[in-house]
């Protein structure tokens, strides 16, 4: 894969069901009640669909000139697409060589004890880092994974979502706002507005759900979306 396609990365996402809906809405991590669903968990539950995704990952970061030392996921959403990521980036470094590339993993639960690098991680993130999240909502873990991270002083060049619900958090600010007031540049490969007229689509979940999405858009979304 030569560069990043919006195109066929949005028909990657649809054509997997990683954005559905539901009858009756349920509650999100966030606390928030919500009548659609974007769920990454079978591709990373899949090696040949994990890596495709890692292809649009690096294209994604190429097409933006990033250039970094580490990919980092996080915890636990993100553990698998961070490290193969980085092993696959890697490997394709004209410097790869013995030492020259961390292979770090997140702590789901950090330890209570022991100095941060060991409490943090098994094995950290080393020289300039893209951190790697599954879907944003309101930012919550990936906000925290960047203060993980800075407090290790290490350089963070980005954050990528693979997803961005597009709500606004609780104190009124996006998440690429709340992201970006970290120093940190803010980059989703996929968003609602793009994903959901076209999840509608397909899968025609009827007028009712249709309306309870838009409302939802009014209440919490960083702009309103109409999805027929």
């Amino acid at each position: 894969m030569n560069s990043f396609n919006q195109g066929y990365f949005n028909r990657f996402v649809l054509d997997n069901n990683i954005v559905g809906f539901f009858k009756e809405p349920i509650t999100l991590k966030s606390g928030r009640m919500s009548n659609w669903y974007v769920n990454w968990r079978d591709v990373a539950e899949d090696v040949f669909l994990l890596d495709q995704l890692t292809d649009y990952v690096i294209a994604f970061t190429q097409d933006r000139g990033l250039e970094p030392d580490c990919f980092y996921g996080v915890p636990e959403g993100a553990t698998k697409l961070g490290v193969l990521t980085q092993y696959k980036w890697a490997k394709e470094s004209p410097h790869y060589a013995p030492h020259s590339h961390a292979l770090p993993m997140g702590r789901g639960k950090p330890k209570d004890h022991g100095t941060p690098k060991d409490k943090y991680f098994v094995g950290e993130p080393r020289g300039k880092t893209i951190i790697l999240e599954d879907v944003t909502t309101t930012g919550g873990s990936l906000l925290t994974t960047i203060d993980s991270l800075t407090e290790l002083e290490i350089p963070i060049i980005a954050a990528f979502g693979l997803t961005n619900r597009m709500e606004l958090r609780d104190d009124g600010q996006s998440v690429q706002k709340a992201v970006e007031s970290k120093k940190v540049q803010y980059h989703p490969l996929s968003s609602a507005h793009q994903l959901l007229p076209e999840a509608y689509k397909r899968l025609n979940p009827g007028e009712q759900i249709a309306r309870a999405i838009e409302e939802e858009f009014e209440k919490y979304g960083v702009e309103e979306l109409k999805i027929r």
